[in-house]
């Protein structure tokens, strides 16, 4: 098993059914009377948040304490950090404490890389600018696999915001290596231009929603961060919501089995519609609970079954 988990690039297909398997098992601790298991006794994990989040940092909490682990929650608000303490001094503190691992979420793209070369113990990306989210596509690879029965020969839409999505580059790399074909859909402001089959193989774009949602099994609808927008991608809200939004209709033109999907917060009315994201198609509720069971399995493997 790998020492740090920085990006969906750091899975081969071999670690990542690994990961989806273990967090099969985990997920039965959640039928349990008592939810925890012993793990991770002793163990420390340090969630260190720089941005906002609540999902992320409740599941990695939440995973940590039903593998026993000691938690530590830091955020940057109301920390030294607010006096302008530099993230390697706030790394060297959380050595000196022993944290065996941290789990990092930063405005800057690269920071868990640079954390990784200044602490002893694991380092899990829990989404950095607007680079990667890992643990994000992992979870949304076992919605996958749980819902549908596989995830190879899978042809899964990526719809919206993927300049800014650090969920959109983990997905493509994970799902592209564990066999999955990948279609980016979006305005051509909102496609990074870098974006190649030499990336991934086996990757497409487009930026016609209508014409690929009848061959698609998977449709993940991503939010439009306009936290991270400087200039205008589009006309208007309502335009994007007419050309890119998941309504009722283009719903109802998916095959039957489809799945919809959202890693969250959603713009409800916007990139999806309330009937969507409600209805029997929508995993969206579940990737929230696959989620802790993903993190159980991944600091599992990091600190109790990774021999350093």
């Amino acid at each position: 098993m790998i020492r740090h988990l920085l990006s969906g690039a750091d899975l081969d297909a071999d670690t990542a059914t690994l990961v989806l398997d273990t967090a099969a098992e985990m997920a039965t601790v959640a039928g349990r009377e008592v939810k925890k298991l012993p793990a991770l006794r002793g163990r420390t994990v340090v969630n260190l948040f720089y941005e906002d989040s609540t999902r992320t940092r409740i599941s990695f909490e939440a995973a940590a304490k039903r593998l026993s682990a000691d938690v530590i929650n830091f955020s940057a608000k109301g920390s030294s950090v607010a006096k302008g303490e530099s993230l390697k001094d706030t790394a060297l503190t959380l050595q000196a404490m022993g944290a065996d691992a941290v789990v990092v979420r930063h405005p800057a793209s690269g920071a868990p890389h640079r954390l990784a070369d200044w602490v002893d113990g694991s380092v899990v990306n829990a989404g950095d600018g607007t680079h990667e989210h890992p643990t994000q596509a992992l979870l949304d690879a076992y919605t996958m696999r749980s819902r549908l029965g596989r995830l190879a020969g899978l042809h899964v839409a990526i719809v919206g915001d993927v300049l800014h999505s650090r969920v959109a580059r983990s997905n493509v790399l994970l799902l592209s290596t564990l066999g999955a074909k990948v279609t980016l859909v979006g305005p051509p402001t909102l496609i990074p231009v870098d974006i190649s089959p030499a990336l991934a193989p086996g990757i497409d774009v487009s930026y016609d929603l209508d014409a690929v949602l009848p061959g698609v099994d998977v449709v993940m609808m991503l939010r439009v961060q306009r936290e991270r927008m400087s200039d205008s991608y589009f006309p208007s809200a309502r335009e994007y919501a007419r050309r890119y939004g998941l309504d009722g209709p283009r719903m109802r033109r998916l095959p039957e089995h489809a799945i919809v999907m959202h890693p969250g917060p959603m713009n409800r009315g916007m990139e999806i519609t309330p009937e969507v994201a409600d209805s029997s198609r929508s995993t969206i509720v579940e990737q929230v609970a696959n989620g802790v069971s993903v993190r159980m399995a991944v600091l599992y493997l990091l600190l109790g079954g990774n021999n350093r």
